[in-house]
């Protein structure tokens, strides 16, 4: 019903850190490196949370007018809908974030292992 919310709260969320990252300027050659890795972070939680609000505006569970969701329209729904936003929801948010840091982390290593190689 609405577990693509939350999702899309920690992508603005992380747009917003973004911009605060390059607006202050702290960059290697005109790069921050941690913000280009929070943008791959962005466009995973964007994405997926487009995927499914479409899916979920494909299913009619979303509608154009207030309140938008129709799990919203009969309080026993709304119950149902926050238990999906904090079960479903925050475990789509975590699994992302998870596999962002794992990338980062891998990406690290090897990096730091070519660097050693090369002898730099």
């Amino acid at each position: 019903m609405a577990c693509f919310i939350v999702p899309a709260a920690e992508a603005a969320v992380t747009t917003i850190v973004k911009k605060v990252i390059d607006k202050k300027g702290n960059h290697t050659d005109g790069k921050n490196i941690f913000a280009e890795k929070l943008g791959r972070l962005n466009g995973m939680l964007w994405g997926g949370s487009g995927l499914l609000a479409f899916e979920h505006l494909w299913h009619g569970e979303i509608k154009p007018f207030f309140p938008f969701l129709t799990a919203a329209e009969n309080p026993d729904d709304l119950v149902q809908m926050f238990h999906e936003m904090s079960i479903s929801g925050t475990s789509m948010a975590v699994l992302v974030t998870g596999v962002w840091a794992a990338t980062v982390i891998a990406e690290n290593r090897i990096i730091r292992k070519s660097v050693q190689g090369a002898g730099l």
